[in-house]
């Protein structure tokens, strides 16, 4: 399925939790949280920062909480986003319109759009380890200047996210295809994941 190029857009579409999904707009519309669209689903922010979206799938639809985590929670509906991999995304499914507790969403909305505004947010761990560049990547770097220029212009997050995105393949031919993908991405000055924040 095409990503949505907008809130409105998204919202539109036929679907089996339309409904459901609109119900949870004229919610989101009642805080002061803006409505955006990114990776092709609404997201709401302050200050330019992710604190809810609304999103849509096969079986559920619901409300995901960047951070939250740091949500009291009182009505005990929240679920990790993804065990094990996501430390404070939550989210609040819903399998039909009837199940929606308008009251309770529409203060967890605005619990969000509070913890947001004191700063009660994940941040990001600093990893003391250097950054360990694969030989890959190295060989191309030490062959052009300009790349390896390139490549140190980028924060060491994103050099990082480049030389996870070469290391996690575990064939050689898979490696070598992911290199020619990053290669002129580096050269062009664009992180791997640019087009996802």
């Amino acid at each position: 399925m095409e990503k949505a190029k907008s809130a409105d857009a998204y919202f539109s579409e036929e679907h089996l939790f339309k409904n459901g999904i609109g119900m949870l707009r004229d919610l989101a519309k009642k805080t002061e949280a803006l409505e955006t669209c990114k990776w092709g689903m609404p997201v709401y922010t302050i200050q330019n920062k992710n604190v809810f979206g609304i999103c849509r799938f096969k079986n559920h639809f619901g409300v995901w909480f960047y951070n939250g985590a740091y949500l009291s929670d009182p009505k005990k509906v929240l679920e990790n986003a993804q065990e094990g991999k996501t430390k404070a995304m939550r989210h609040w499914k819903f399998s039909s319109e009837d199940a929606i507790d308008a009251e309770g969403v529409l203060s967890y909305l605005q619990e969000a759009i509070q913890k947001q505004r004191e700063g009660k947010v994940l941040q990001p761990k600093k990893s003391s380890a250097p950054l360990e560049i694969p030989k890959l990547l190295q060989d191309s770097l030490a062959k052009d200047a300009k790349l390896a220029a390139a490549f140190t212009k980028f924060t060491p997050y994103k050099q990082k996210e480049f030389c996870e995105y070469l290391t996690e393949a575990k064939q050689e031919k898979t490696k070598n295809r992911r290199l020619e993908k990053i290669l002129p991405m580096i050269a062009e000055g664009v992180g791997l994941n640019d087009g996802y924040r």
